[in-house]
């Protein structure tokens, strides 16, 4: 078996060097944690953001780029590798793992549940590296020390110097394990999708989004586990009905959601929308497609899929489950949505995500309730930072609030 290094050096008949364009871009597939995954890039993109920004696995960090630091080291063909040095186009036909494949939150690998208890992580930047660096020592070595893990992890480093209890952690999980070491928990069959991609078949910023807007056939969501998952309901006035009449309304419902324009219907539930985000300084504006699979007038159950991109390369895929229900004071209205993010909208932390979602899902109510009464509705915009800081603030006092009540 070739070495990580060989693979990448080596100029053979099996790894043929061919020239192309430096805008030019070139289908890529391997596998990750299990998955096939195929992604369209340009030969300079690195393997790191690949699969950060194509793939959606934000969980490898990129700290130096220098291949210094150790915090992007991920698996490759069973060796542990930078991946800030390595090009994507380097890879393919490779088994890649990274810290996804490790484990879930519902079922830790033993070293995630040993850096836990030993309180081996501070600030957690160094940690996905940390524990790839230390799985495939596992992997490679039959005993170990604690001087040999101290010497055998120094090439990830930890700004937050937390060493000793990093060792302590990679050795408790040695001596439990001391025939076999423990294999990941998240990686099985399956395929990953390229978020790069949604109408614009391209992540490239140069390419106008409206010059290729198209209806996709199918959406198929990734079968990794989603950036975030965000349950909401809120009660408005108007009775069920009346709000189930305005959904069916694909127009109507599009103009209650903050910042979102309906581009194109393709018949059949298949649309291509717009939706603008601001949140602060970040500017985003997302296009893609929107396909109604349940459309249940018995339940009044509406669930969508999403796929979309903006032109920075950042995509949003989902999946959200509408449902309304009876209420003695009008209607409820339950939301349930399943997101995977990638670029700049992924980088936002899971807490403010999930509270600039809820925040938008209260001034669509809003606005479907006063549809539905007749009234006229301004223009509703889009999605504002003063707006989500305003409810989150409130909703953060409120919460807090709850705990005080709880502890007396």
């Amino acid at each position: 078996m070739k070495s990580t290094l060989q693979r990448f050096t080596k100029r053979s008949e099996e790894n043929p060097v061919y020239r192309i364009e430096a805008d030019e871009t070139r289908e890529i597939s391997f596998t990750v944690n299990g998955k096939e995954a195929t992604v369209n890039v340009a030969p300079r993109v690195l393997l790191s953001d690949a699969l950060r920004q194509h793939l959606g696995l934000t969980g490898t960090h990129i700290g130096c780029e220098h291949g210094v630091c150790g915090m992007c080291t991920v698996i490759v063909d069973g060796e542990a590798a930078r991946s800030c040095l390595i090009l994507a186009c380097q890879v393919e036909g490779s088994e890649i793992m990274t810290v996804e494949g490790l484990g879930t939150p519902d079922d830790l690998h033993p070293l995630q549940e040993s850096f836990g208890a030993n309180h081996a992580l501070q600030c957690g930047f160094c940690t996905p590296g940390m524990l790839m660096s230390a799985y495939d020592l596992l992997e490679h070595e039959e005993t170990l020390d604690r001087d040999d893990i101290a010497d055998q992890m120094s090439g990830v480093l930890c700004r937050c110097t937390g060493y000793r209890n990093i060792v302590e952690a990679v050795s408790q999980v040695a001596e439990e394990y001391p025939d076999e070491r423990p294999a990941p928990r998240n990686c099985g069959s399956g395929q990953h999708l390229s978020h790069g991609c949604g109408v614009t078949g391209v992540a490239n910023p140069g390419i106008s989004q409206d010059s290729l807007i198209r209806s996709r056939d199918t959406i198929t969501l990734p079968t990794s586990e989603p950036t975030m998952v965000v349950e909401v309901e809120t009660v408005v006035e108007t009775d069920a009905d009346e709000i189930w009449t305005i959904m069916q309304d694909t127009e109507q419902l599009a103009r209650c959601l903050p910042g979102a324009e309906l581009i194109e219907d393709f018949g059949n539930d298949k649309y291509v929308g717009r939706i603008k985000v601001a949140l602060g300084p970040v500017k985003l504006s997302f296009l893609g497609d929107v396909h109604v699979v349940v459309r249940d007038q018995e339940n009044k159950r509406i669930v969508a899929l999403v796929e979309a991109a903006d032109k920075g390369g950042g995509s949003v895929q989902a999946e959200v489950d509408l449902v309304i229900d009876e209420h003695p004071q009008g209607s409820v209205i339950r939301a349930l949505g399943n997101v995977h993010m990638t670029g700049r909208i992924a980088q936002f932390g899971r807490s403010l995500g999930q509270d600039a979602v809820r925040d938008m899902f209260l001034q669509f109510t809003s606005a479907l309730d006063a549809t539905a009464r007749g009234e006229e509705i301004a223009d509703v915009g889009s999605a504002s930072a003063f707006g989500m800081a305003k409810q989150i603030i409130k909703g953060r006092i409120s919460g807090l609030s709850n705990k005080m009540t709880r502890k007396k």
